[in-house]
């Protein structure tokens, strides 16, 4: 029974440490000027680093409240034209500007904000 139980806490704590470890490079993904460069368009008020940010996108703040199912979220930023026609967000996996595991990265540190 113990080993059983240490076996289910290690699997948890490496599910957690890699969730941790996505989110980060998704901040460095959303940082980048050549990726994501979220901060060009969108204050992410929650972030004392993130300086000298845009107005023309919302702020991205409550993401979980704004977005309750993740993939709503993700289909947003591969391709916002889909959902309205109008944005003028740049289509990130349809132009390939992010790959799939980026857009993945980027969502889950978003998710946090």
């Amino acid at each position: 029974m113990r080993k059983r139980a240490s076996i289910i806490t290690g699997v948890l704590a490496t599910l957690l440490a890699s969730s941790a470890y996505a989110a980060e490079t998704g901040k460095d993904i959303a940082f980048n000027r050549s990726k994501g460069n979220c901060l060009a368009c969108h204050a992410m008020p929650t972030l004392p680093d993130a300086e000298q940010p845009g107005e023309s996108g919302p702020p991205l703040i409550a993401m979980q409240a704004r977005f309750p199912d993740k993939k709503v979220l993700r289909a947003k930023i591969w391709d916002a034209t889909v959902s309205n026609p109008e944005s003028f967000m740049p289509p990130m996996g349809k132009h390939q500007v992010m790959t799939e595991e980026e857009i993945d990265k980027v969502v889950e540190f978003l998710y946090g904000l």
